[in-house]
C-alpha cells in the first residue's frame, strides 16, 4: 500500500475549497433546527443540577444551619432536572417542525438525483 499517495490525497482534500452542496445544506438545516432545544437543555441542566447541589449541601449542615428552606432549594433543583428532558423533547418537536419543509424539499431534491 502506498501511504505517501494516501497522506498526499487526504492533504490535499484538506486544502481544497469545500463544495457547497446539498447535503451540506441539509445538515445545517438539521444542526439549526436541534441548536436551540441543545443549547438550553445543557444551560438548564447546569443551573438546575448546581441548585440542587447547594440547596443539599447546605441543608446537611455542612455549612450553615442547615434551615428547611436550604432543603426546599435542593427539592428545586432535583425538580427542575426532572422537568429537563420533557422540555428538551417540546423544544426539538418544535424546531424540526419549524424547519421540516425545508429540510423535506432538500431530501427530496438530493434523494431524485
Amino acid at each position: 500500500m502506498n501511504t505517501d499517495k494516501i497522506y498526499a490525497e487526504q492533504l490535499a482534500n484538506e486544502y481544497a475549497p469545500k463544495d457547497t452542496s446539498k447535503v451540506v445544506a441539509l445538515r445545517k438545516l438539521d444542526a439549526k433546527a436541534k441548536l436551540p432545544a441543545t443549547v438550553f437543555t445543557y444551560t438548564f441542566g447546569i443551573i438546575t443540577a448546581t441548585v440542587a447541589g447547594v440547596g443539599i449541601f447546605l441543608s446537611m449542615k455542612v455549612v450553615g444551619s442547615g434551615s428547611t428552606t436550604m432543603f426546599v432549594l435542593g427539592v428545586i433543583g432535583l425538580l427542575g432536572m426532572g422537568v429537563n428532558y420533557p422540555i428538551y423533547k417540546k423544544m426539538l418537536a418544535q424546531g424540526k417542525q419549524k424547519y421540516a419543509f425545508e429540510i423535506m424539499e432538500l431530501a427530496k431534491e438530493i434523494s431524485e438525483k
